[in-house]
């Protein structure tokens, strides 16, 4: 598929999806979300593709929805009255799907299903959804000149892209209300402090630092193992009872003994760099197992 508002490259495994609207700072469309979704969900079965780093084209991240559109600037049908049973029973209707749905949240929500590591490069302002769809991603690196803000509340909105599920769980309720309440446009140097930011990087450094984080998470890594490894953290952190986690880390640690794990075996025990067979696209037959 051919992409207009994202670049995808592929090199040595490690896919860069670049949004690529620099001369609207990479502002955010129904069309950029459309294709953020369908580029996640394609890397996740893309067996050349081992991580994922995400940043902006040009000096920003994304500076949050374009509200240039005319109309509802979210693209939504303001003529339907929808109620949470529609949400939980209707949901991928075309009405609902098209003229309801949060446009970020199915990006996150495309992000969280994604069997590879994903890592932000946060490279200038990311606000509004630039910021939440930073909480669904696996690590933030953010350059000097990275301003991050979920600015809602500034203009009457709330907060969306399912970050008030991922927020609280990367800084804490506190801070993540703090964050949405004050609406502040936070410095690289704050996020990190506040637990959002892993790393701050001039902005030279910045991508290189994020290419070396994906080599060292996938570099003689079993790819079934790591996508098993996040989904069952993500899924397993919102379980009520650790009994689930029980379940699904015995299946997952059941089928890798009898396929890769032989192979990590046999290689610490011959003192070799392993070569896993595996692939991300033929996962164990358990998978998905919360559905």
């Amino acid at each position: 598929m051919t992409y207009e508002t994202l670049a995808y490259d592929v090199a040595d495994g490690i896919l860069t999806l670049r949004l690529n609207r620099p001369d609207a700072l990479n502002s955010f469309t129904v069309q950029m979300a459309d294709e953020l979704e369908h580029a996640f969900r394609r890397a996740s079965d893309d067996d050349d593709v081992a991580a994922i780093v995400v940043t902006g084209e040009g000096r920003a991240f994304c500076a949050g929805m374009d509200l240039t559109r005319e109309g509802n600037v979210f693209g939504l049908d303001e003529t339907q009255q929808p109620l949470i049973g529609d949400m939980r029973t209707r949901l991928t209707e075309p009405e609902i799907q098209v003229g309801v749905r949060d446009t970020g949240g199915r990006v996150t929500l495309a992000i969280y299903d994604c069997k590879k590591p994903v890592i932000a490069a946060v490279n200038g302002p990311a606000v509004g959804i630039g910021a939440t769809m930073l909480c669904a991603m696996d690590v933030r690196l953010a350059s000097t000149k990275a301003r991050i803000g979920f600015v809602f509340g500034k203009i009457g909105i709330t907060p969306e892209a399912c970050s008030t599920w991922f927020l609280p769980r990367i800084v804490g309720v506190s801070r993540a209300l703090e964050m949405l309440y004050s609406a502040e446009i936070m410095t690289a140097e704050t996020a990190q402090e506040a637990g959002l930011v892993r790393s701050v990087h001039e902005p030279d450094e910045l991508l290189p630092a994020a290419y070396e984080l994906a080599r060292k998470f996938t570099a003689h890594r079993s790819p079934v193992a790591t996508a098993l490894a996040r989904q069952l953290v993500y899924r397993n952190m919102a379980a009520d009872h650790p009994l689930r986690a029980h379940e699904s880390d015995s299946l997952a640690i059941f089928y890798a003994s009898r396929e890769d794990g032989k192979e990590g075996v046999a290689s610490f025990l011959e003192k070799r760099d392993p070569e896993f067979t595996g692939k991300a696209s033929q996962m164990p037959p358990f998978y998905p197992w919360w559905e």
